[in-house]
């Protein structure tokens, strides 16, 4: 199928509960000509309905995340995993510090608020916030551990701070998690609230309700004070006492994230963006403020998920409208609402109109709600259809071929010009430019100090919808095999295969991919000197890079000796990965650390081979493992053995290559099995397929002697390459060809 560029770009800035609506529709029906991008720090958001019921036990961690990218892939949105630092409204594009700015027709800011630390005047790691939630439980954990550690008593003070229904539940919930973590630990807990009250704005019921749970659990009540100090074991009150301290929880009002002083967007008292009852700023520009990050101007609501929620289907509408030039439709809050509040033995506390009630039909109506409203946003199938972008339908248009077939000259042009204004991405790389402008000349000339230039080439698909990670992935890819081969890079060429749509769209998505791809050569000292660009199918980008050699002779596969070391620098497991992105299938927490890998240059690790005199390299790419070591045991005439246990994988890789998952071209890379000695098991092993996975920036594969691998193992990991590790040995050939033996 034909791709195309879309008319319209729809952001969303954070995916909390209203926003998280509109990628669901999203799945269900697109806007027409448009395409859906989600901004996250995190590759998954958090209910925070559910985390009391995840500390007293009743669900696991992930029944309270919605998985981003697995629900961006099915809906066929673009995720990208970024920090904003601002917003140009009159250019209508989002700022960040390490990216580009990113375009947009719509956008939708729901980045939700913080906890207040008003009167706070001294912390430390004592002091645990409960944002951002995605870590809180792992940070939790770990500050409970210490302490325990370091308790000669099996006791464990634990302090929550704010008296709202968030800290109310936790200190009901919160003796769950205690007793899972250390069983038999006593949990002594105190909570320290501002107001004259528990849960301000609820009923005298709920509240007398809650302070009998709490007189009965025995936990200590510190009314009308605020914490000042959270350090050293010590919490001290603004009333001037203080007391003891293991772990303290920081669970106070909404307060307004730091990012949204910086937007340039009218804000209440409180620091939250002001909007109108279409949700839209009062700036008047097609930005709307949703969740806890917008307050009516007309009518202020309480920072509450239940209004978040109930703000989804009013925002999908408008967006729709405001694309659409029509009239936007008006949100009205309801006036009241259920609460349920988890008292973390199997039970809750429900509050309606004043009338409350407490029992285990209670907490089986809360999770029934959460869950309903959970089910919507777990639910990671792939689309039915093809998610590309189609254009609107003018009838059939003749694409030329041939030089016909190149995108206008403007795009190229327009997308080089304005790398070229962009400070941190200019390098000293155009030393090395004898004569010619690069980007501007049909030709450059360069010069090179040895006399010699070493050539490669590589290219590919665009593996998933994020330009800028694209383009540095496609350059450091490119560069690998001169990293491998003892060589600098200092120039190089694009070559982009671009889909169709209007000009300005084509040149912001080559921007986007060159800026990317231009801040990696910056690192190698090398500069983009040109390219070509053409229509296509699909959006396609790479590279011929031009390098000179760092030493006297390249470094070959041939290098090989008798008993040396086979040092890989990079787990395996891209090729599966990236397959299961594309069926909607790799987790969150997997693509971090997919993308950490596919970002990790090979530079540094190629340092290695003249710094311990090595004699032979290669880099892993497609052809797997299995095919990158037989090209140097042919080129060496020696055999090897290999551990399969020792051989190191992404996360995720070894369960969805024990799925049966792989990638197209693993079956193709399987050509050398009848030269690879194993026994039967071996074969339904998911790290004996990994031999076979394809690798994009994929690490090195070194070869050092005995006596200095782990001296090589050790400075690589000194350097960043922390999963550098002895995977195997060479060995004489005893048969007519190198094998592998597996052991």
């Amino acid at each position: 199928m034909q791709a195309t560029l879309p008319k319209y770009e729809v952001v969303l800035l954070g995916v909390g509960h209203t926003n998280a609506h509109v990628l669901r529709m999203w799945r269900m029906r697109p806007f027409p000509d448009a395409r859906l991008t989600c901004i996250s720090n995190f590759p998954v958001s958090t209910y925070s309905g559910m985390l009391p019921g995840v500390l007293a036990g009743d669900y696991p961690p992930q029944r309270m995340e919605i998985d981003l990218v697995r629900l961006c892939a099915a809906s066929g949105a673009r995720l990208l995993l970024a920090e904003v630092s601002g917003l140009d409204i009159e250019g209508r594009r989002l700022l960040f510090t390490d990216r580009p700015p990113l375009p947009f027709d719509a956008l939708s800011i729901g980045i939700g608020s913080v906890p207040s630390r008003a009167g706070l005047r001294e912390s430390d790691d004592l002091l645990l916030p409960i944002k951002p939630m995605q870590t809180f439980l792992g940070r939790l954990q770990q500050r409970c551990e210490q302490a325990l550690a370091r308790q000669q008593e099996p006791v464990l003070k634990a302090t929550i701070v704010g008296g709202g229904a968030g800290g109310v539940e936790i200190a009901l919930c919160l003796p769950g998690f205690v007793q899972r973590l250390a069983p038999g630990v006593q949990l002594e807990l105190t909570l320290v609230h501002g107001g004259e009250q528990l849960l301000g704005d609820a009923s005298h019921a709920l509240r007398r309700k809650v302070q009998k749970e709490f007189e009965k659990r025995g936990v200590n009540l510190r009314m009308q004070q605020r914490v000042v100090r959270a350090c050293r074991n010590t919490v001290e009150l603004d009333s001037g006492q203080s007391f003891p301290a293991d772990v303290v929880l920081w669970a106070t009002g909404a307060k307004a994230p730091p990012l949204l002083e910086k937007l340039g967007l009218p804000v209440d008292g409180r620091g939250f963006l002001l909007i109108e009852d279409s949700l839209r700023t009062t700036a008047q520009a097609p930005i709307f403020a949703v969740g806890d990050s917008g307050t009516l101007a007309s009518d202020p609501t309480p920072k509450a998920g239940v209004y978040a929620v109930r703000q989804g289907p009013i925002l999908w509408e408008n967006l729709d409208r405001v694309l659409r030039g029509e009239t936007l439709q008006p949100y009205r809050p309801q006036s009241g609402f259920l609460k349920l509040l988890n008292t973390g033995d199997g039970r809750a506390i429900l509050d309606y109109h004043g009338l409350a009630a407490q029992g285990r039909w209670a907490w089986k109506l809360k999770d029934a709600i959460d869950g309903r409203f959970m089910d919507k946003y777990q639910n990671y199938e792939p689309p039915a259809m093809d998610g590309e972008l189609l254009a609107p339908n003018e009838g059939p248009v003749m694409r030329c071929l041939g030089c016909g077939g190149k995108v206008a000259g403007s795009v190229l042009s327009a997308a080089l010009a304005r790398l070229a204004k962009q400070d941190r991405l200019r390098t000293p790389a155009a030393s090395h430019l004898a004569w010619g402008r690069a980007g501007s000349d049909d030709a450059i000339l360069l010069r090179v100090a040895s006399g010699q230039v070493m050539v490669s080439n590589d290219f590919f698909a665009a593996p998933f919808d994020d330009p800028y990670l694209v383009g540095r992935i496609a350059a450091l890819h490119a560069a690998s095999d001169l990293f491998a081969s003892g060589a600098r890079p200092t120039a190089a060429l694009a070559m982009a295969e671009l889909p169709l749509g209007s000009p300005i769209a084509q040149e912001e998505l080559l921007y986007q991919t060159l800026a990317g791809a231009a801040e990696e050569f910056a690192r190698m000292d090398a500069v983009i000197a040109g390219g070509h660009t053409l229509e296509g199918p699909r959006f396609t980008i790479g590279f011929t890079v031009l390098g000179e050699l760092t030493g006297e002779q390249p470094t070959g596969k041939d290098g090989l000796a008798p008993g040396d070391r086979l040092i890989l620098t990079k787990p395996l497991g891209t090729g599966v990965l990236l397959a299961a992105h594309a069926l909607c299938r790799c987790r969150g927490r997997w693509w971090e650390s997919l993308l950490a890998a596919l970002l990790r240059s090979n530079q540094s690790a190629a340092a290695a081979v003249p710094q311990f005199g090595l004699q032979a390299a290669t880099d892993i790419t497609g052809f797997g493992l299995a095919g990158h070591l037989f090209e140097m045991l042919d080129a060496s005439g020696l055999s090897a053995e290999l551990p399969l246990d020792g051989l190191p994988l992404l996360p995720g890789a070894e369960t969805l290559l024990g799925e049966q998952l792989e990638s197209t071209l693993a079956p193709a890379n399987r050509a050398c099995e009848d030269r690879i000695d194993r026994q039967a098991s071996d074969s339904e092993s998911p790290r004996y397929a990994a031999l076979f996975d394809p690798q994009t920036c994929g690490g090195l594969l070194l070869a050092a002697p005995a006596d200095k691998a782990n001296e090589v193992v050790a400075w690589l990991q000194e350097q960043g390459d922390s999963d550098a590790c002895i995977i195997g040995q060479t060995e004489p050939q005893r048969d007519d060809r190198p094998r592998l033996r597996l052991i």
